[in-house]
């Protein structure tokens, strides 16, 4: 990693250096990271696989990923508001997830919170899109000093708070911040990444749900 928490790849392009250039992490940082999201299936997938990956690294859940779709049935929340007992100890026992009987639980819950969410505001989207930060909010430069220091923002900690209000768990304030640069409510690819200005650019000429 590059002071600035740029690097350079193969390809010669320059991106932000989390992914280590692992092919796989750096994949997902070129074609999914920060790019705007507004259905409410990956919505939902993602804040609850950033809940598994707390105290662990995305790229372990990122490499589970398939495993977790076919645990929790594609993350349809209809579906896993559904989930027993029985789906518990099933879960419980399949090596293909992270095994964690509270953030199993949470996941179930979380679908049946989702459901209301749904019910009160449409869609999971136009809920999750009501808490992007407004350009004041912003940082003038986005760099890597701005965001290694910043895990947290005061948009998250709202988003986290008013989730927790309404019964979600494994949804804290650093948690958030991670499913929102992921789902690009903001643009975190650092200044000098190659994927900084499609972003940006897939952003403005998103429809808000």
């Amino acid at each position: 990693m590059t002071e600035r928490g740029l690097t350079v790849g193969e390809d010669g392009k320059t991106r932000c250096a989390w992914h280590g250039n692992l092919d796989d992490y750096r994949r997902y940082h070129d074609e999914e990271w920060g790019q705007p999201v507004t259905s409410d299936i990956r919505l939902f997938e993602k804040i609850c696989l950033e809940g598994f990956q707390s105290g662990l690294s995305w790229l372990t859940i990122l490499r589970k990923r398939e495993g977790f779709r076919a645990a929790f049935a594609g993350f349809d929340f209809d579906r896993v508001a559904a989930f027993g007992e029985d789906d518990i100890a099933r879960c419980l026992a399949d090596p293909g997830i992270v095994r964690h009987r509270g953030k199993i639980v949470s996941t179930i819950n979380n679908a049946r919170r989702a459901q209301a969410l749904r019910d009160e505001f449409g869609t999971l989207a136009r809920y999750f899109w009501s808490f992007e930060p407004a350009p004041e909010e912003r940082p003038a430069r986005v760099d890597w000093v701005t965001i290694s220091a910043n895990p947290t923002t005061a948009t998250s900690v709202r988003l986290s708070k008013d989730l927790k209000k309404r019964g979600w768990t494994f949804v804290g304030p650093t948690t958030v911040y991670a499913f929102m640069q992921a789902m690009g409510l903001v643009n975190d690819h650092i200044e000098g990444c190659c994927c900084r200005a499609e972003v940006e650019l897939k952003r403005k000429a998103l429809i808000r749900p």
